[in-house]
């Protein structure tokens, strides 16, 4: 495996590109600002979709799936939801290649569509158009759907996994009779996401709500999830809108209530992509490579055997396949990397580059002692422990591990969220440390958009834990009643 990535010290974009393709995650693809999610990447986005997919479905949801593509008019029912996304929209035009005059591969023109085509960006429109043959009276609520699927936003300036023009996500579709029962909803959703991301990505986030100017287009109200990578950078984790009765009324779904009256229908959107493998990769990882969390890790344990003839390396098998038979009882996933193609020094740097949290080493020597020698991924040590009680021994360190880097990126997430009271000491935190700023703001566009402008920073979230706290803005000195956190931000 080649060996060394830039360091984030150095330059933590490149870092983060290097590590991406050097720990086998993906790669980009022929097709200009798209990516390959290759098998190791996939499969640690395949756990996530697991754990969500799960959680979706004990609270009620249901899989289905919808069109990849849109006619162009629906956009055009919805004036918010439209503006919001037609700067990013691919279409398709044509349906037909067909050949010229000298033989070349060329757009029939004579297959032009009679309405043009969306690459959905996203599905409100589609889902709700379908909505409209679903409902009839309250009996047919609530609706509760979620789809996995690609989705298509035509990005010039790609990063792999945060932003690409193709990318894979989850995105739920909830209808119900009222206006609480879909706020309820939207708040369910976005505490799911929090549980997940800290649980299981071992990433804290702080949940709040966006402001009109950030919120998502067509919603009423945007709930999030913003998490702090390692650079001081925010980063969007996840989103859950309360759509109220905007693409109800856009496509006339209406119901009849139990006093037989005619009502229009009460909507959430919500969903989190591939951009969180992204946050996992910038909250974690070090200079070494990709570090991950044994929640989440395709493989939690690695076994690479140290033998120089084939008597050595049948003793090992022989003593590994007991140990992994005991694996399998804690279902503890792992893998026994007896390649005899490589040697063992690359094996380390490899798996130590993918991230995996916990690697074994045995050798003759290991057997006769009655030992082997553990190395911990987060920590970058090793030590030789007794085979006796190894077992439960990895599995009781697999948990420390989870919550060791949690611990560690919720500890730097508090010491990078800082009180300003003047736009001079914003300025200078946002120089000089990075990370969350926690300032008042006067509660207009016209402000969050003057800073925007001078610093690049944006307000992440109105926090949702956030007290109530007399204040002056920053920025214009106007009265405000409590704190916003500002960022800048992927």
């Amino acid at each position: 495996m080649s060996k060394g990535i830039t360091s984030r010290n150095e330059d933590y974009s490149q870092w983060y590109n290097d590590l991406v393709i050097k720990a086998d995650l993906a790669e980009y693809s022929a097709v200009r600002g798209s990516m390959v999610i290759k098998p190791y990447g996939y499969a640690i986005w395949e756990r996530m979709q697991a754990d969500l997919d799960a959680r979706f479905k004990e609270t009620g949801h249901s899989n289905a799936y919808f069109p990849l593509f849109i006619p162009k008019s629906f956009f055009s029912k919805e004036a918010s939801h439209v503006e919001g996304f037609a700067k990013e929209c691919a279409v398709v035009t044509h349906y037909r290649l067909t050949n010229d005059e000298d033989g070349n591969i060329v757009v029939d023109e004579n297959a032009k569509l009679e309405e043009e085509l969306v690459v959905r960006p996203t599905s409100e429109t589609i889902i709700w158009n379908t909505y409209k043959g679903w409902i009839e009276s309250y009996r047919d609520l609530p609706i509760k759907v979620n789809q996995w699927a690609n989705v298509v936003r035509w990005e010039m300036r790609t990063r792999l996994f945060l932003r690409t023009a193709e990318f894979l996500w989850q995105e739920g579709h909830t209808a119900h009779a009222t206006k609480e029962e879909a706020v309820e909803e939207t708040k369910l959703i976005l505490d799911i996401y929090a549980d997940f991301t800290e649980n299981i990505l071992g990433v804290p986030v702080v949940k709040g709500l966006k402001t009109e100017s950030e919120k998502f287009a067509g919603a009423l109200d945007t709930y999030c999830i913003e998490a702090l990578m390692q650079d001081g950078k925010a980063l969007q984790a996840g989103t859950s809108h309360f759509l109220g009765q905007n693409f109800a009324k856009a496509f006339d779904v209406k119901f009849t209530t139990r006093e037989g009256k005619q009502e229009y229908v009460w909507a959430s959107s919500w969903g989190v992509s591939t951009r969180l493998m992204g946050a996992l990769i910038m909250a974690h990882s070090d200079d070494a490579g990709l570090v991950l969390p044994p929640k989440l890790a395709p493989i939690q344990v690695v076994i690479v055997p140290i033998y120089r003839s084939e008597e050595e390396k049948s003793q090992v098998d022989e003593y590994v396949n007991a140990l992994t038979e005991s694996f399998k009882k804690k279902n503890i996933r792992f893998k026994y990397d007896d390649r005899d193609t490589h040697r063992p020094g690359f094996k380390f740097a490899e798996w130590e580059m993918k991230g995996v949290p916990l690697r074994l080493t045995v050798g003759a020597r290991d057997l006769k002692n009655g030992t082997v020698e553990l190395a911990r991924r987060d920590r970058q040590t090793k030590e030789s422990i007794s085979q006796e009680g190894l077992t439960e021994h990895v599995e009781n360190l697999l948990d420390t591990i989870q919550e060791n880097i949690y611990t560690k990126a919720r500890d730097f997430r508090d010491a990078h969220i800082t009180e300003v009271n003047s736009y001079q000491e914003f300025k200078e935190v946002l120089e000089n440390k990075t990370g969350f700023i926690s300032c008042h703001w006067d509660g207009t566009e016209e402000t969050e958009l003057k800073i925007k402008e001078e610093t690049k920073a944006t307000i992440r979230c109105i926090p949702l834990d956030a007290e109530k706290e007399e204040g002056n803005c920053v920025y214009s000195g106007r009265p405000s009643t409590q704190r916003v956190l500002f960022a800048r931000a992927y």
